[in-house]
């Protein structure tokens, strides 16, 4: 699944610098963040004086999820938005709000008889690694209210699920999306800064490491950062929230895992039940209480590249999010709408 961030290429990013290449766009969670272009890999850089390659930088976040309550649309809970590209389609897309740009794969491409550009690539990162990737070159991509122009798009491996491609939140920074998981639709339109209606419950989020949508929660009573990653196929937590979590409750049962990111590289974990996540604040409009299944702790190659490993920080996967009876990501407000699954 799919998703934001520029911090391990900075050193590239000053190396260049002096060149004058031309603007890169880095993908970080939501919103794109401007850097300098670095050569597609696995090429060693040229020489100062010679032309460089864009190599844009696009963050996913991987595989399907393995534990999610079920929708009717793929039996998995994850989320598929209609997407028309070069008024065609639609196309089902995965909604990460943790990639920064939409990716299609190699048979929709193939469908629309778009040529691969093997001479300019993107760097698709993942939750466990990177990969340089080719693009194809698009004349419109529409979904909901939003319609782009011309852009080029990576191609994502295959590894989605039976999706043709992800949806990132490029373009979502005066929208709303609605996900009513009980009736299996989504709904993306201009935010109107419309109040949560009745019987939802709000958290405010900010945009971290770019567009990240993050929240303040507590597993355990500890205090750490959520992530919103609904391209994500699991909960993810790294290491700083183990040995804190530890610290206050013991040892936690667990027993080995593995997460593949969307580049296929694999990373270990250990999955282990935790308490349940609270989000929100009790002198708010009410707490969110989430009982996942399992969490899946790791020194995810993600979490380094973001500078998020020194204080708790996890990644709010499908199988927690999928449990809610209703999502609503309001970019403009900068608040999430939450309806539970008890509410009438």
């Amino acid at each position: 699944m799919m998703r934001v961030v520029a911090a391990t290429f900075e050193h590239l990013r000053r190396r260049f610098l002096a060149a004058a290449l031309p603007v890169l766009i880095m993908c970080t969670v939501a919103h794109a963040a401007v850097e300098q272009p670095i050569p597609a890999l696995p090429a060693l850089p040229p020489p100062a004086e010679a032309p460089v390659e864009q190599l844009t930088e696009i963050v996913v976040h991987a595989s399907e999820p393995r534990f999610v309550a079920p929708t009717r649309r793929d039996r998995i809970g994850r989320i598929w938005a209609p997407v028309f590209i070069n008024d065609k389609g639609p196309f089902r897309l995965v909604l990460d709000s943790g990639a920064n740009h939409s990716g299609i794969n190699s048979h929709v491409a193939e469908v629309l008889g778009l040529p691969l550009n093997q001479s300019r690539h993107m760097l698709l990162r993942g939750v466990t690694g990177a990969a340089a990737v080719p693009t194809v070159r698009i004349d419109s991509f529409t979904v909901g209210d939003m319609e782009f122009g011309s852009s080029e798009l990576p191609i994502v491996t295959d590894a989605l699920g039976g999706a043709d491609g992800i949806l990132g939140t490029d373009g979502m920074s005066e929208r709303r999306i609605s996900v009513d998981f009980r009736n299996d639709q989504i709904i993306i339109m201009r935010s109107h800064n419309a109040r949560a209606a009745a019987g939802f419950r709000t958290i405010p989020f900010e945009l971290i490491r770019g567009n990240l949508v993050a929240v303040a929660a507590t597993v355990g009573g500890i205090h750490t950062t959520a992530i919103i990653d609904t391209g994500g196929q699991v909960t993810i937590a790294n290491l700083a929230l183990r040995r804190a979590l530890e610290s206050r409750w013991s040892q936690i049962k667990t027993q080995p895992d593995q997460i593949e990111g969307v580049t296929t590289d694999v990373q270990d974990g250990d999955a282990g039940r935790t308490p349940p996540l609270l989000m929100g604040e009790s002198d708010q409009d009410g707490v969110v209480e989430i009982h996942y299944h399992d969490m899946t702790f790791g020194d995810m190659h993600i979490f380094e590249h973001w500078h998020l490993t020194e204080e708790p920080v996890m990644l709010i996967g499908m199988d927690a999010l999928g449990l809610l009876d209703t999502l609503i990501i309001d970019y403009r407000r900068h608040e999430l709408q939450i309806r539970m699954r008890d509410q009438d």
